[in-house]
């Protein structure tokens, strides 16, 4: 979780003097190259992140339109990850952590969608290049194709309706949004617990949690008994990204969920659709941090 809580909605900011990760985490379902530090790409199959090749694979840098990329990448000094012979529609620029973009890798990874990371080191962000190209001065960025955007919550709610992932109509629409806005309200709590109050409040925040995550079960008790999803009857981007967060809390507070049922269900139940289960067992995912400053 990278970014500092403030009153706006996703406009919550990380600046790298605070991000003290334990060591590199790895990119979502791509092989990486590591621009400026003498380690040479790797390709990995798209879906599971498993390396190709050995001895006479293919060089990575012949891949067709990998080399225009990699110039690309270089001018803003990030570590980019390339996974597909022909360029993703995608682009996510991010640290390399699941903070605010584990709910959009989520996504694009369960509906079958490609993407190609190019994640900003610790050197590359300090530089202030980036950080000072960035709209708001901070990151997750978001590409798709010639459109740019930021802000996660705003990145979530572009692929909800370019994916159709926005409710089937307008009632289910504005509930997803109530959805989402109680997600982005519990995430702000548990960022300012996580960078600015951990030691000190953590026992306070996890004796409270059972009533902000109340809201979730009862929203859920009222569609369709518990069974489905959040709102309606097929996924939102708000059922990643409190899927998401909830995982993020099994974590801090092991347990949060036993007296919420239907949570409990909901969370096993979205962790088994296939794609997102292969992308949740990934080594990406798996060895990707949490929080950027170690603490869960």
């Amino acid at each position: 979780m990278l970014d500092k809580p403030s009153q706006g909605a996703g406009s919550c900011s990380a600046d790298w003097a605070r991000l003290r990760c334990g060591g590199a985490g790895a990119g979502a379902a791509g092989g990486q190259s590591r621009l400026g530090s003498g380690r040479t790409g790797q390709r990995r199959d798209s879906a599971l992140g498993v390396e190709r090749g050995g001895p006479g694979r293919d060089d990575p840098y012949k891949a067709r339109g990998l080399q225009a990329c990699l110039s690309a990448v270089a001018a803003v000094a990030t570590v980019a990850f390339v996974y597909t012979a022909t360029m993703p529609p995608y682009t996510i620029v991010y640290f390399p952590v699941r903070g605010r973009c584990e709910a959009t890798r989520m996504l694009l990874a369960d509906q079958g969608q490609t993407w190609k990371e190019e994640v900003v080191t610790k050197e590359a962000w300090m530089q202030g290049s980036l950080k000072a190209s960035c709209l708001y001065g901070q990151l997750p960025k978001f590409q798709d194709g010639d459109l740019t955007l930021y802000q996660s919550n705003a990145i979530l709610r572009h692929l909800g309706r370019s994916l159709g992932l926005y409710g089937k109509n307008q009632q289910e629409a504005a509930m997803v949004d109530v959805v989402n806005d109680g997600v982005e309200d519990l995430r702000c709590k548990y960022g300012t617990l996580i960078y600015t109050n951990y030691e000190a409040g953590k026992k306070d925040y996890v004796k409270e949690l059972p009533g902000r995550l109340k809201p979730f079960e009862t929203l859920l008790s009222q569609n369709q008994g518990g069974q489905a999803f959040i709102v309606g009857d097929q996924i939102s981007f708000a059922d990643y990204n409190l899927l998401d967060l909830l995982l993020n809390h099994q974590v801090l507070a092991p347990g949060c969920l036993d007296s919420f049922p239907l949570l409990s269900a909901y969370v096993a139940r979205l962790s088994a659709r296939p794609k997102l289960k292969a992308f949740l067992d990934s080594p990406e995912h798996v060895n990707r941090p949490i929080n950027g400053n170690g603490k869960q």
